[in-house]
């Protein structure tokens, strides 16, 4: 009797533009099984860049340009593109960049090597953009491939870069990350709950998953709107009745991913910390606190104590994503660069590229060429 044949049927290899909502919700499920296969972080979830795009202003001058790459009907590829108009420059650049610490294509481990690349190629011929601008792009991000000579097109490495400070050692527990601290950091620690708890009942804890968060991110906006106009500074993810930030949120928690930590004097809260917890490491996504609690540092010593609770957890890292602030780099036990890539597209593309270029260049040569300060003697 003849043992029975397989037959293999090879999959058709095609690329996409996803261009509208209609569109995004119907290859969600693809892409989400996607996200699964490829360990992506939530920056590059379906569900984000659809909360982003439900949300964000300005949509009359952005448009959705998200590459995929199909094998039959199995998603192997998706790299979250938008475009936004600025002085009559199309630029492409991360969907919800304003809100996404790191950026990355998604690609299936088991594809094809050069599947980035040609999908690439495929969002690249398609246009409708003048100028692309990549950024925070840590030092594994997939995208990095794009830049060798073989592959990808039209893409170089940008001069702007970022910092992304994070918090990773051998501890056990949090409270021996704790005796690593300096004598001053811990006495710090110790004096800001002391001089709060001399005002009320000081509480630090994690939200609870029934806990309504409404009241919560009201009051995360109204503190940071605060911090924002004290420092010149402005975000649309705060604004008075913006949509964005619960938007946000709300994927986070379906995915089960969120993790809200409140610092509460008498049930009244003084700090807030919206952080995400993937792939072992504790992320800080939204940190703030009540100025007029400054003088006790409520902020500090609410780092402090989610960073102890992560360790104490098994958590290997913390990462308190991008920014330099000077806050972050005061826990940090490592800093990761991230870089960032440009490329044109056209002749309007290629000029903006080129002012880019001539405009780094010159701001270079003048910091050179500025006369050091005179050192001052020794009294």
């Amino acid at each position: 009797m003849n043992a029975p044949v397989t037959l293999s049927i090879p999959r058709t290899r095609t690329f996409e533009i996803v261009t509208s909502a209609v569109r995004l919700a119907e290859i969600a499920p693809a892409w989400s099984a996607l996200w699964q296969r490829a360990g992506g972080l939530v920056f590059q979830h379906p569900d984000w860049i659809a909360a982003w795009w439900r949300t964000t202003p300005h949509q009359e001058r952005r448009a959705l340009r998200i590459g995929l790459a199909w094998n039959g009907d199995r998603l192997e590829g998706v790299i979250a593109l938008a475009t936004f108009r600025r002085s009559g420059i199309r630029m492409l650049e991360w969907a919800a960049k304003d809100h996404s610490d790191y950026g990355d294509a998604l690609v299936a481990p088991d594809s094809d090597p050069q599947a980035i690349s040609r999908l690439w190629q495929h969002v690249f011929d398609q246009g409708g953009f003048d100028l692309i601008y990549l950024n925070r792009l840590l030092p594994d991000a997939g995208v990095h491939a794009l830049l060798c000579p073989t592959h990808g097109k039209a893409l170089r490495p940008n001069h702007r870069g970022e910092i992304s400070y994070r918090v990773t050692g051998p501890w056990q527990s949090g409270a021996e990350w704790f005796e690593t601290l300096s004598k001053k950091g811990r006495q710090n620690y110790r004096r800001g709950r002391k001089f709060m708890e001399e005002s009320g009942a000081l509480r630090f804890r994690l939200l609870d998953a029934d806990d309504p968060r409404e009241p919560v991110l009201e009051r995360v906006a109204t503190l940071k709107r605060l911090w924002l106009v004290r420092h010149g500074r402005a975000s649309d993810l705060f604004d008075e009745g913006s949509p964005v930030l619960a938007a946000l949120i709300s994927v986070l928690a379906d995915l089960g991913l969120l993790r809200i930590f409140v610092l509460e004097l008498d049930d009244t809260i003084i700090g807030v910390s919206i952080n995400f917890e993937q792939h072992g490491t504790m992320m800080a996504f939204v940190t703030t606190y009540d100025p007029e609690h400054e003088r006790a540092s409520p902020g500090m010593v609410l780092m402090m104590d989610y960073i102890q609770w992560s360790l104490d957890r098994g958590l290997a890292t913390i990462d308190f994503l991008c920014g330099g602030e000077d806050f972050k780099r005061r826990f940090a036990t490592q800093s990761v660069a991230l870089s960032s890539m440009m490329g044109a597209r056209g002749l309007r593309g290629h000029l903006a590229a080129l002012a880019d270029h001539v405009d780094h260049v010159s701001k270079s040569w003048r910091t050179r060429r500025q006369p050091k300060a005179d050192a001052v003697p020794d009294e």
